[in-house]
């Protein structure tokens, strides 16, 4: 296994392909094309730091996370795909779900919040339900991002220990650090199922953190055709008069300046 990417390295990485992100962005406004991109994998796989890595860079009306939280009493009532389907993108969007239908076969499937019926139907519907949105136009693209049980053990530590992580930390992860062979027989039949050609998985090795996102980037990047669009020329005249600095008298609280 090749060593851990520093922080500058990774920095040097990361720029150039943030820049080519912004051109895709721009190439799916001017062909009016919808990007949804799926990131499923193991707890503390590094799935939110990969979406961060688009969301630093891309503007945030066109370019969403949809992260869902458990069905409503409402909800569960509705045909399965019918919440996520409402936050599909429109013409020159991304969405990027962080967790997605694929809970069914994941999460439920494993801590037995879905029937064994509702379970195989899933597996079944689901092939023509993304056979429909490919054939829409729509680029879906699959990414499982994977990770080692020893690194995840040390991930969920840091996370404890670390009181900005903390939030990360759930009853529900919890549960899940006894289950890791369960959700793996769970992810096997899942790719069995659901790899299909109009939307395979490509599953990432999340042991590294940096190197992942880096990965998982270039691959979703090179498997769009050519999105060099050169952006609008913007023209920048001088200031009439020398810049001036805003001194506020009005009657209002101003912040300390500590730093």
């Amino acid at each position: 296994m090749a060593k851990e990417l520093k922080k500058k390295e990774y920095a040097e990485h990361l720029r150039p392909l943030q820049v080519e992100l912004a051109q895709m962005h721009r190439w799916l406004q001017a062909k009016g094309q919808r990007l949804v991109v799926l990131f499923e994998g193991r707890d503390t796989a590094g799935k939110g730091g990969a979406i961060n890595c688009f969301t630093q860079v891309l503007n945030p009306r066109y370019c969403r996370v949809a992260a869902l939280p458990k069905p409503s009493e409402r909800e569960r009532t509705q045909w399965y795909f019918q919440r996520y389907i409402t936050h599909l993108p429109s013409a020159g969007e991304i969405v990027l779900f962080d967790r997605s239908w694929y809970n069914r076969a994941g999460v439920e499937k494993v801590m037995g919040f879905c029937t064994d019926a509702q379970y195989k139907a899933f597996l079944r519907d689901v092939v023509t339900f993304e056979r429909l949105l490919v054939a829409d136009g729509i680029l879906l693209f699959k990414y499982w991002f994977s990770v080692d049980q020893s690194q995840q053990e040390a991930r969920f530590a840091e996370r404890i220990e670390d009181p900005i992580k903390r939030f990360k930390i759930s009853p529900m992860d919890l549960e899940s650090r006894s289950r890791y062979a369960d959700y793996t027989r769970a992810a096997e039949a899942m790719f069995r199922h659901t790899h299909i050609k109009e939307a395979p998985w490509h599953v990432v090795d999340a042991n590294d953190q940096k190197r992942a996102r880096l990965n998982m980037i270039r691959h979703l990047l090179d498997a769009l055709p050519d999105h060099d669009v050169p952006p609008e020329p913007i023209k920048f005249p001088p200031l009439a008069s020398r810049p001036a600095r805003h001194r506020v008298k009005a009657k209002v609280v101003h912040v300390p300046e500590r730093y």
